[in-house]
């Protein structure tokens, strides 16, 4: 920490901010966050943004006369920076929480909500009816069994699915954990780490003597309610907000310029040179990255030469919204559908309606609003190469099995892909992030920002920037690293 200076020192670390040049390339939620922890202590800021509009992942569609969240529909409430960040940019009145809805399993055939007590499909009781419901009789006996086995694999095992299966075996595995962990996080439970997705889990399981037991006692001391919260009227608003800000501040804000090379001058500032006839911003003391991965590295390798590691070919996911009017849908679950593996092309089908009251005000009385979600675990989405009417109707049908109902009035319908991020949940995500960055900090001048190395959503995005970009601005004013 800088110490506490007089007026006089203060005034000329004011003078000398506004001589120090910032420049963020990634117009995402990341760059928006790190750009403006830099603007808002009078650093010169120049954001550059590739595409024609801010936001990356944040967007909006049309369907059926609707503006509506492409797929980033909130937050995680897990440790309110991104709450902050809304009341900081004036959107504390449209600030509110998802309603408390059940999770339901599909594919069974049928479909069966999820045990109310659990943790990422691990319930605290494999006895509760629901649990029966989906894993029958004989994974019921099995998974009672980690009440009485040795504790032989306690605090030691990484691997949510390896876990999961030692303790519980397949079926509490494969029925109600993967469906889940495919489905949120894109990712097979052996892929998972037990502590990024269930904080505190190990230790519980060590403590308590059973997977179950470490639930129950997890449970205990959880705080009901919504664990999401989002912006009424969409998630745009956020980016426009971060935007309006930036502006205020001083910064320049240029889309629709791609950055091509990094250059690095005798003096220790960096160029950024772009493609085509776009002009490149003045020299820059400090260059924050903040792109999707495969980008920033394509950008850092030439200076960065540990960052030149091949990245693995990451398939879009798609997210089809479906505008729909039909009574067949008040027989329907409501909020989360998520299939058992290998029985449906989708991953999940959400009820936007029905987790959001403002939507659900929006579409008005009949109207279901359904977010259809494909791809995950490294393959393509099954509507990859499809057109859009086609794409449609792939999603109609996948929702209508999943649902268990026959959808027919589809009043609109929209599509958006996205380049997934490898989750924060993935066993070696932290260790490969935190090397990652650390190499980039060897380098003077340069920072980087992003999903790639936060994880994905806005709960880890955010608070990363925000620590990233304090980083840079103690570099600019005091010299200092900071944390």
């Amino acid at each position: 920490m800088a110490e506490e200076q007089p007026a006089e020192a203060l005034d000329e670390v004011a003078s000398a901010a506004q001589e120090k040049h910032v420049v963020v390339v990634g117009g995402g939620i990341a760059g928006l966050v790190a750009a403006l922890e830099c603007a808002k202590v009078g650093l010169r800021v120049t954001l550059i943004e590739q595409s024609d509009r801010l936001g990356g992942a944040i967007r909006s569609v049309e369907a059926g006369g609707l503006s509506l969240d492409a797929a980033v529909e909130g937050w995680s409430i897990r440790g309110a920076a991104v709450r902050a960040l809304a009341e900081e940019l004036g959107l504390a009145a449209a600030i509110v929480p998802a309603a408390v809805t059940d999770t339901w399993i599909g594919g069974l055939p049928g479909v069966a909500p999820l045990p109310e007590r659990s943790i990422v499909g691990i319930p605290d009781n494999p006895w509760d009816v629901r649990v029966r419901r989906i894993i029958g009789w004989r994974g019921t006996w099995r998974a009672y069994l980690d009440r009485v086995r040795p504790p032989l694999t306690i605090g030691k095992e990484r691997s949510l699915g390896k876990l999961v299966r030692t303790r519980m075996g397949d079926a509490v595995l494969e029925r109600l954990v993967a469906p889940l962990s495919l489905g949120v996080y894109g990712t097979h439970p052996d892929d998972v780490d037990v502590e990024a997705v269930a904080p505190g889990l190990s230790t519980a399981l060590t403590r308590t003597g059973s997977l179950s037991g470490a639930v129950f006692d997890l449970l205990v001391d959880a705080t009901p309610g919504p664990r999401l919260e989002g912006l009424a009227g969409g998630m745009p608003q956020l980016v426009e907000a971060a935007h309006e800000r930036l502006v205020e501040l001083g910064a320049v804000v240029r889309t629709g310029v791609r950055a091509d090379r990094l250059e690095r001058h005798d003096d220790g500032r960096w160029t950024v040179e772009t493609a085509g006839d776009a002009p490149e911003a003045d020299a820059a003391d400090q260059v924050v990255v903040a792109t999707p991965e495969a980008e920033a590295r394509r950008l850092l390798a030439p200076v960065v030469p540990s960052l030149d590691a091949p990245v693995e070919v990451v398939h879009p996911v798609e997210v089809v919204t479906l505008v729909v009017a039909d009574a067949a849908l008040d027989a329907a679950p409501l909020a989360a559908v998520y299939p058992l593996p290998g029985t449906s092309r989708a991953v999940a089908v959400v009820d936007s309606t029905a987790r959001w009251p403002w939507v659900a005000a929006a579409a008005g009385s009949g109207v279901r609003v359904l977010r259809v979600f494909f791809g995950a675990a490294g393959e393509p989405a099954a509507t990859a190469g499809l057109d859009d009417a086609a794409a449609a109707e792939l999603a109609r049908g996948e929702a209508s099995t999943l649902l268990g109902v026959g959808l027919r009035d589809v009043r609109g319908a929209a599509r958006a892909p996205f380049e997934p991020p490898r989750p924060a949940s993935a066993l070696g995500h932290a260790e490969a992030a935190d090397a990652a960055r650390q190499a980039i900090r060897t380098v003077d001048g340069l920072a980087a920002v992003g999903a790639w190395l936060a994880g994905s959503g806005l709960a880890q995005v955010v608070p990363d920037a925000l620590k990233e970009g304090d980083r840079v601005r103690r570099m600019m004013l005091w010299n200092e690293p900071g944390e």
